[in-house]
């Protein structure tokens, strides 16, 4: 499941939901509507934000612990 994910670092929404515009499939297949809402009700983990205003990732390692607990 999280076989594609790097050990460390960070990663861009289209990176874990997937973007079928430009052919990435993602590791959580949920819409961009439903991962935000996830992370208002405390389901997903919260971003961060990498200096710009419109650049916000997530730590692998949340991600990799959010898999786990889904799995």
């Amino acid at each position: 499941m999280g076989a594609s994910l790097p050990t460390t670092g960070y990663l861009r929404l289209h990176s874990i939901i997937g973007d079928t515009k430009k052919g990435i499939t993602g590791v959580f297949p949920v819409s961009r509507s439903a991962w935000y809402q996830g992370i208002r009700d405390g389901k997903y983990p919260k971003p961060i934000n990498l200096g710009g205003s419109r650049s916000t990732a997530w730590k692998v390692e949340d991600i990799k612990a959010l898999l786990e607990q889904q799995a």
